[in-house]
């Protein structure tokens, strides 16, 4: 979410060896992601619960949701993992990234979700 260099140039000079050479540039802004985990999870847990919000959660400025545990099944998406989806978002303090994330994870709905909500502001106080 903070890197502003395109990651294909980066992937690009990787290859060529020539990573050194990058400029590798970065959003001032601070990053928060809050994982939304399926019930259960690390244990077993139940596949194929559909997802709702995500459109939702995206129109926010700065929240962008990164699946990993769905599949896309009828044009809808369902559960598919553990950890189901990344959401996260941009702040200009560290207060206001997770106050981001966690008011886009509010959008999103599934059967038996899971989601921690005291990592991220472990590091205000801490």
């Amino acid at each position: 979410m903070r890197l502003e260099t395109d990651l294909v140039d980066l992937f690009d000079a990787c290859v060529e060896r020539r990573l050194a050479e990058m400029d590798v540039k970065w959003k001032e802004e601070v990053a928060v992601c809050v994982v939304m985990a399926s019930g259960g999870y690390p244990g077993s847990y139940e596949k194929g619960k559909m997802i709702e919000g995500i459109a939702d959660a995206e129109s926010a400025d700065g929240v962008k949701v990164f699946h990993a545990g769905t599949i896309l099944r009828d044009g809808e998406f369902l559960t598919n993992g553990g950890r189901v989806l990344g959401v996260t978002a941009l702040g200009k303090t560290l207060e206001a990234a997770c106050n981001a994330a966690y008011g886009a994870v509010d959008k999103i709905r599934f059967d038996g979700a899971h989601i921690r909500r005291d990592i991220a502001f472990k590091a205000l106080v801490g």
